[in-house]
């Protein structure tokens, strides 16, 4: 499968592993990547120093390329953006915050920028900041979230920007990949499907609760802060929910939710923790190698491919 996405980052298939802080460890990135697919570490928990050797662990186990997801709003986001051109990482993905200044960084040091977005205007911004491809986030996925569907915002997207265009949310089988090639997308972004494999570093509380998971078992929380995400219905999301209708502080809800991420996929509480994944959970049932899923979802495209011409035909 060849798009403008697979030639600029030399991969085989048009797949980008979506980046998860506490998930995308050097051994779930390596395994994508090993598999023909893009693997993306979660950068946003690391420091400079951490993302380093996380960046070489991935190195010791493939020799493909990955990328790099940071936080744009880190007050260490100068020298992580220097371990990036340092190691020479093939492309970043961050969202939040103007990705202007980290492109004009990253760009000279030979790092493509793949701003996460959540609508089409943003996506322009970041055409018209010079960004190398651009992925369009829709609400149905996990963790940080914006308002628009992916059905809605990758074609008005695709309608308003030239460069390359990665689809996001609520994608996790062949079918969603044909959809989103259908709606513009050039390729995919993956997350909460991949928490589900075996090389994935989420603890197996984790993988069991989204195994069991439903299309409605999911809420969005932290509206109130400006940073809402999307997880499973647990304890702590619904007491969070419950806490932003009485009117508490922004602060007092962002202390509320820190580290509610980390005691769920390191430390496996799925009940006070917060468990961040999308609604595609319904359609996960099992925990392959990730080689076997992608494998797995490149044959039953041709399948989907195939049984879509033969509608149009008839």
């Amino acid at each position: 499968m060849r798009t403008r996405v697979t030639e600029a980052l030399q991969i085989k298939y048009p797949i980008l592993q979506g980046a998860m802080a506490w998930v995308s460890f050097a051994p779930l990135v390596a395994a994508v990547s090993d598999a023909g697919a893009l693997g993306i570490i979660g950068g946003t928990i690391m420091t400079p120093e951490v993302l380093q050797a996380e960046i070489k662990k991935v190195r010791e186990l493939t020799d493909k390329p990955f990328g790099v997801n940071i936080i744009s709003l880190s007050p260490l986001i100068e020298d992580l953006l220097d371990v990036l051109i340092q190691e020479k990482v093939k492309v970043a993905t961050y969202g939040t915050g103007n990705p202007r200044r980290i492109i004009e960084r990253l760009k000279p040091g030979g790092v493509m920028s793949y701003p996460v977005v959540p609508t089409p205007e943003t996506a322009l911004r970041a055409e018209q900041d010079g960004a190398d491809g651009v992925i369009v986030s829709g609400m149905e996925g996990g963790g940080h979230v914006g308002n628009l569907t992916t059905m809605i915002l990758a074609p008005q997207a695709r309608d308003m920007v030239k460069i390359p265009l990665i689809a996001a949310g609520g994608i996790g089988d062949a079918r969603g990949m044909l959809a989103a090639f259908a709606l513009g997308a050039e390729a995919v972004q993956i997350g909460t499907r991949f928490i589900c494999t075996v090389e994935s570093c989420a603890h197996d509380n984790v993988k069991e609760v989204i195994l069991k998971a439903g299309p409605s078992d999911t809420l969005v929380t932290g509206n109130i802060t400006g940073l809402p995400v999307r997880c499973l219905r647990n304890r702590m999301s619904e007491q969070f929910a419950a806490l932003e209708k009485t009117g508490k502080s922004k602060m007092e809800m962002a202390l509320f939710g820190s580290g509610k991420m980390k005691q769920a996929f390191e430390l496996g509480d799925v009940v006070d923790g917060s468990v961040m994944a999308g609604q595609v959970s319904g359609l996960i049932h099992d925990i392959p190698t990730c080689a076997g899923l992608i494998k797995d979802m490149i044959h039953r495209l041709g399948d989907e491919l195939e049984r879509v011409s033969e509608l149009i035909r008839s």
